[in-house]
């Protein structure tokens, strides 16, 4: 079983003006202790994401671990070290089969239902969300609350990851419910190392 950190930041392509201030907050957030990070971008083209992804690699530390969102073909192609799949993305073994399993790969789960079945996948993490409003998807899925933290971790031994709306000021409330490790996206944005940092001290 994989062992995941506390943090798990994400990179939304969208919240950057371009390539070079992406890579530019990878950096700092990768000083701050950043050590797993996740590639986003929704509306990409194959190239700009492939693109946008072996710059990350070049840049980053061998110490930090980036996964590609959605594209399983592309993670392969950028080298990326794992993928994280939605319920409208590839099938948690159909992305098995094209990564392989030398690369972890995460499953994005909204209930218990969708627990219990990514339980059964070969998916090495589950994700569990949003656990509070969030403003980084244009149609959200219901909020689970800590509750819903506190459920999932009852359905599944594999690691646990929360998203949606965590921040430093709630981050170890989502620890204490039963999360493994908690993904932040907007509250990382704003000075990225020291961000990571607080939050890392938060999370002990």
């Amino acid at each position: 079983m994989i062992m995941l950190p506390r943090l798990y930041a994400i990179l939304d392509r969208s919240c950057f003006r371009d390539r070079e201030e992406m890579v530019a907050c990878a950096r700092e957030l990768a000083e701050g202790g950043v050590t797993l990070l996740q590639y986003r971008n929704k509306p990409g083209s194959a190239r700009g994401i492939l693109e946008d992804a072996q710059e990350l690699k070049r840049v980053l530390p061998a110490s930090v671990q980036l996964i590609m969102n959605d594209r399983a073909d592309l993670c392969l192609v950028a080298g990326c070290d794992g993928l994280h799949v939605g319920q409208e993305d590839l099938s948690p073994e159909s992305a098995r089969k094209i990564i392989g399993s030398g690369r972890w790969l995460g499953v994005s789960t909204h209930n218990p239902e969708q627990v219990r079945e990514a339980d059964q996948t070969s998916a090495d993490y589950i994700a569990i969300g949003p656990v509070f409003a969030t403003s980084s998807k244009t149609n959200p899925d219901p909020v689970v609350g800590l509750d819903g933290v506190t459920v999932a971790r009852s359905l599944t031994r594999k690691p646990l990851v929360a998203i949606g709306g965590v921040t430093r000021p709630n981050a170890r409330s989502v620890i204490e419910a039963g999360a493994d490790s908690v993904a932040v996206i907007s509250d990382l944005a704003h000075d990225p190392k020291k961000s990571a940092e607080e939050f890392l001290r938060v999370l002990g």
